[in-house]
């Protein structure tokens, strides 16, 4: 992690982690589906009567959609916060970025 933080820009970081949230894990696989299969075959081996499980049932949702945070002012001191628990560095002034474009 340290050095990830001294080769990343937070606004860098910022970027990837919102790429990551709709699109899935980043890497050339995604295991996601392959785990959602297995997940689903062992659920049927254990079930009773009733409906069969599918994949879909395990898969993760990445997207979440708007989750309340439509105030930039939220949005920023989300994005804030989360930047605090990993130890980011913290270029803005006065809520804006440090360019003047929140």
């Amino acid at each position: 992690m340290p050095e990830l933080l001294a080769r990343t820009s937070s606004a860098e970081l910022t970027e990837w982690m919102a790429y990551e949230r709709v699109t899935g894990p980043l890497g050339p696989e995604r295991l996601d589906a392959l785990v959602a299969t297995l997940a689903a075959t062992v659920a049927n081996t254990a079930r009773a009567k009733g409906r069969k499980a599918e994949p879909k049932d395990f898969m993760p949702k990445w997207d979440q959609g708007d989750k309340g945070l439509t105030d930039v002012q939220q949005m920023l001191a989300a994005v804030k916060s989360y930047n605090r628990q990993i130890g980011g560095t913290d270029s803005t002034t006065k809520g804006g970025a440090a360019g003047g474009d929140a």
